[in-house]
């Protein structure tokens, strides 16, 4: 008899659905269908997810509208990676038997299986991907594969070879994450000289990629490293085909956003850079077969985060050598 199960993973960015998607392997264990409820930003990238069977999207109507959609589905269980009180209601108004959520909240009490999130209790060191795994072991589900997966269409892999890259002939370089389009300030030239130095020690064309937001920073940063081989491609590719063409780069590099973990699901080569004092490498390591990380190395002003710094010298004064030793080594 088929048993079926539901992953809520509505909130974050893409980067967040996709590492919670590792949550619905854990699942496949004891549940023969396991779909996702996520947003409708998000429902393209878990489609290209084959852990997951189907997504559900989450458009943040109505509490009861959407908890019905869920009922009529008929779901054994629930777990919820993205807790709010708007995820911890809709399973419990849909009556799905079991709700496993985050503890420690105001509406913990409408999920049946609580789970301490341990970076609550000062863990810094464990990936993202087995604390979510926490919340599937609650009911008895686990797996020994933590890295996430990412497979692009025939569509995405046509779109993707419209930009008329050869494969293995260029790096893909992400300089961008959240904050930086929205606050205004992001420095380029330190990713001009990265762009610079990557083109010549590898020999190779570098796309500079982001969202549509970022394509104004991509632009100004492939301007300024003034070369014909190194170009925007930000805001020109859907996730589908980012994905299909990172499958092909020789390398991608960039500061930690959801376009490097899915560079690094469909297997390219990928250096993740953590440029800030307060980010946590192993709790947002890329995981992938060939994967490397850049840490932190200037001095942030006391108290300084990627949200509230005030002039992310970090990032105007990226190490270039380190991070190129890092491609070196993947390539190697």
């Amino acid at each position: 008899m088929e048993s079926s199960a539901l992953l809520y993973c509505a909130g974050g960015g893409i980067g967040d659905s996709l590492v919670a998607s590792v949550v619905a392997r854990a699942l496949h264990q004891r549940f023969s269908q396991v779909d996702a409820l996520t947003l409708q930003s998000h429902r393209a990238l878990l489609e290209r997810v084959p852990d997951v069977d189907g997504v559900l999207v989450d458009e943040g109507g109505e509490e009861r509208a959407l908890a019905g959609a869920v009922a009529r589905r008929g779901y054994e269980a629930c777990v919820v990676t993205w807790a709010t009180p708007r995820t911890a209601r809709v399973p419990q108004l849909a009556a799905v038997p079991v709700r496993v959520g985050q503890a420690r909240r105001i509406y913990s009490f409408r999920f049946t299986d609580r789970v301490v999130v341990r970076s609550e209790n000062g863990d810094v060191t464990s990936h993202w991907t087995d604390i979510l795994l926490d919340y599937a072991r609650a009911i008895g589900c686990d797996t020994g594969d933590r890295r996430y997966r990412f497979e692009p269409t025939a569509a995405d892999v046509a779109q993707a070879a419209q930009l008329g890259e050869a494969p293995g002939s260029f790096i893909i370089l992400n300089p961008c994450n959240a904050v930086a389009s929205r606050r205004g300030i992001w420095p380029l030239e330190g990713w001009a000289s990265l762009a610079r130095t990557l083109c010549d020690r590898f020999e190779t064309r570098v796309l500079v990629s982001g969202s549509d937001a970022d394509a104004p920073l991509a632009r100004g940063i492939a301007g300024r490293a003034n070369g014909a081989r190194i170009v925007s491609i930000a805001g020109r590719t859907s996730v589908g085909a980012f994905g299909a063409l990172a499958r092909t780069a020789k390398a991608f590099v960039g500061i930690t956003t959801g376009s490097m973990h899915v560079a690094a699901a469909v297997g390219c080569p990928t250096v993740g850079i953590f440029p800030f004092q307060s980010d946590f490498p192993e709790r947002w390591s890329p995981l992938g077969a060939r994967t490397a990380v850049v840490r932190a190395s200037y001095p942030c002003h006391k108290g300084d985060t990627k949200e509230r710094c005030r002039d992310y010298a970090c990032i105007a004064q990226l190490d270039v050598p380190r991070i190129v030793a890092a491609v070196e080594v993947l390539l190697a």
